[in-house]
């Protein structure tokens, strides 16, 4: 490359160099218009020169023609094999030359091989394009293959083939309970985006999903990942699919392609009865004494059901107000058969350890770790005091001490009638003999 610079005043600034058209833009930063630009070559006289507060001005590399150029080699500007020499002329009559890529090539003809074929360069580009797109694709199935492989793990370890097995043979199934893949719930749940969660349970967290035949369904997850939990899982699984009753909520499936096994129920859009009791003025709803009387009655016969008409007698385990959830049309529905434990025909109660959650718990059970029906019906007598008081199992007193709501109710029967411990709209709505009655009726419950 020649050694010609362009040398301007402190005033003027380089805007753009454009090599291939032979411009360079300069601009006078001091305004001065009366200025001029020159372009002066070392050892050279001027070749080009434009004036005015900002200018496009030709340059060449030196004052030579091609041919003059071209015979001194050592100081030869187009170096590039694929480039050629143009020659240039200004206005006034100077002469010098800039070089270019030759036709169906292009670069920059100035450095060793500038200047490169088109075709080469796309064929370059597309080889690059070519092997990154296969790079990614050999990722991808590489990745797929092992998400694959640890899927089948999970179906086995998950006891999957049993289940489905379990599943198959049972007449009873209701709708036979589907199997699906984790592809078809993380579509659902848009990848169990945060925003689709529900709520916690006592068991596990809850998203909302939407199947592919736009069916909405909630989507519980376990919390931990322990022996005891999976089959806790293939437990409320096994439940769930000989349950067939419309005060219970119903089991469209479950995934057992994860290490954290998934159950899919029907969708309840209304929350639960401990949300809208309890919820205070944030609730946009408020139950009425009579919708009360009706979820109580439904929630009574759902745990008959399960009790002595389902095919195989079920203890809940987990009676509890947050369990009772509300459909469309607050339509009582049991839900949560995580802790629930299924007896056989000769057999009038089971010994577990001790599950369920505090203020609902049977005293009995809690000292002995004897499940019955008996500790389902004392905490459906909990729930009905709750009704009835329109308080939590465990409450704050006037004093800041906790209470337990079982125990104060029945201390309360003790100390003055039974139809002066109600709740304010409980008293205002029921009827004196409906008080009485419900009364009556939760503390059989709790005195079983």
């Amino acid at each position: 490359m020649s050694s010609s610079s362009l040398q301007l005043n402190d005033e003027y600034t380089v805007n753009y160099i454009k090599v291939n058209e032979g411009l360079v833009g300069i601009e006078d930063s001091s305004y001065v218009k009366q200025g001029m630009y020159r372009m002066n070559l070392p050892d050279e006289p001027r070749l080009y020169s434009g004036s005015g507060e900002s200018a496009s001005v030709q340059w060449a590399v030196a004052n030579l023609t091609c041919q003059e150029a071209w015979q001194n080699k050592s100081g030869y500007a187009c170096v590039s094999i694929n480039s050629t020499c143009l020659a240039v002329n200004s206005a006034d009559g100077y002469i010098g030359y800039r070089c270019e890529c030759m036709p169906r090539f292009q670069g920059n003809p100035y450095v060793q091989n500038g200047c490169q074929g088109i075709v080469i360069g796309l064929s370059c580009g597309f080889g690059i394009l070519l092997v990154s797109l296969s790079t990614m694709f050999f990722i991808h199935r590489w990745k797929s293959g092992i998400q694959k492989q640890l899927r089948r793990k999970h179906f086995t370890k998950n006891q999957g083939l049993l289940l489905e097995q379990l599943i198959s043979s049972d007449e009873n199934a209701s709708d036979k309970t589907k199997i699906f893949s984790l592809d078809e719930l993380e579509k659902a749940t848009n990848n169990f985006d945060p925003t689709r969660i529900l709520g916690h349970g006592g068991h596990g967290m809850v998203y909302k999903g939407i199947l592919s035949d736009q069916r909405v369904v909630a989507i519980k997850m376990s919390k931990d990942i322990k022996e005891d939990e999976i089959s806790q899982f293939i437990n409320e699984v096994a439940i769930l699919s000989q349950i067939n009753h419309r005060n219970i909520v119903k089991l469209s499936g479950c995934c057992l392609e994860t290490e954290v096994p998934l159950l899919v129920y029907d969708f309840i859009p209304n929350g639960s009865l401990f949300g809208i009791l309890h919820s205070g003025s944030s609730s946009h709803f408020s139950l009425s004494w009579d919708d009360c009387l009706r979820i109580a009655v439904e929630a009574a016969g759902a745990l008959y059901y399960l009790h002595s008409a389902a095919s195989v007698s079920v203890f809940h385990h987990d009676v509890k107000s947050s369990n009772i959830l509300l459909d469309a049309n607050y339509t009582a529905k049991v839900s949560d058969f995580g802790a629930s434990r299924l007896v056989p025909i000769d057999q009038t109660h089971i010994v577990t350890n001790v599950q369920g959650t505090f203020g609902y718990l049977d005293p009995e059970y809690y000292r002995t770790g004897q499940l019955n029906e008996k500790s389902d019906v004392y905490s459906f007598g909990v729930v009905l005091v709750e009704l009835r008081l329109r308080r939590e199992p465990i409450f704050t007193t006037v004093t800041g001490s906790r209470q337990n709501l079982s125990n104060y109710f029945l201390w309360e029967l003790k100390a003055r009638p039974i139809k002066e411990i109600v709740a304010a709209q409980v008293h205002e709505e029921a009827t004196e003999e409906e008080i009485k009655c419900v009364g009556s009726l939760a503390a059989m419950c709790l005195r079983l």
